[in-house]
């Protein structure tokens, strides 16, 4: 399949930022081990001639990312980043039903030693985390949600949600034992993590929203990426399973 240009997925653009809906599967940065995969940051660079990375997102995940197009700008964005000066939301489809319908999630995640590119709750070594989530939609045996985390951490938001019982639909990563660890298990008398029961092909998880203070205009910038087509066949799928489960009751 033909990866879209950087036209097709450009939703914001002034002189100093650019902001895409990055497609489910695309990397956003160069691949440590594999220089020659198509980017989004090679992509651009080869655009504009110079380009500065502000954040990432995981290649599996969709929605909206910014680059800077000048080191000033990329200064001023950093500095609102490390701030918490940045809101960012995102909508996560999560296994089963979760039964608190807002709340935070505060736990501090570290790297699993055994494997590495893999984070787990560390609360002995590891950093500080934050994660609101409040319920938007209830599902037979999902629940969608709107999640903003307020640091950040690498796959805070997968190891959030895995830890408490519910991981993101579609992540074959945390939605196992090793990556959740036995601390997680325990607190929550679990024996395994939950099952998806619709075959999920991608990473439910679309970042929806990013709002920010622009350093030099300063004005609110705030940029939504809509929600894929393979994210709605998700729902669609869900939404119909539900229905026909239904009329056998």
């Amino acid at each position: 399949m033909a990866q879209p240009s950087i036209d097709e997925i450009t939703i914001y653009e002034d002189d100093d930022f650019i902001a895409l809906n990055k497609p489910a599967g695309m990397l956003a940065i160069p691949d440590r081990f594999n220089k020659e995969l198509i980017n989004l940051y090679d992509s651009l660079t080869d655009k504009y001639g110079k380009i500065f990375i502000v954040h990432r997102l995981d290649k599996d995940t969709s929605g909206v990312i910014v680059f800077a197009k000048n080191a000033e700008a990329h200064r001023g964005l950093s500095i609102k980043w490390e701030k918490g000066e940045v809101n960012k939301s995102y909508y996560a489809l999560l296994i089963g039903h979760v039964e608190k319908k807002q709340g935070t999630i505060s736990l501090p995640i570290a790297p699993l030693k055994k494997k590495k590119g893999v984070m787990v709750v560390g609360r002995r070594n590891g950093k500080k985390s934050v994660t609101f989530y409040k319920v938007i939609k209830d599902f037979k045996d999902y629940s969608l949600v709107e999640a903003a985390p307020k640091t950040g951490r690498t796959h805070k938001i997968r190891v959030h949600f895995a830890f408490i019982g519910h991981p993101i639909a579609g992540d074959i990563l945390y939605n196992r034992k090793e990556a959740i660890g036995k601390l997680g298990l325990k607190s929550q008398k679990i024996d395994s993590p939950a099952q998806s029961k619709i075959e999920i092909s991608r990473l439910a998880l679309h970042a929806i929203e990013l709002r920010f203070v622009h350093y030099k205009k300063k004005e609110t910038i705030k940029i939504r990426a809509e929600i894929p087509g393979d994210f709605k066949s998700i729902l669609s799928a869900i939404a119909s399973h539900d229905f026909d489960e239904s009329k056998n009751i």
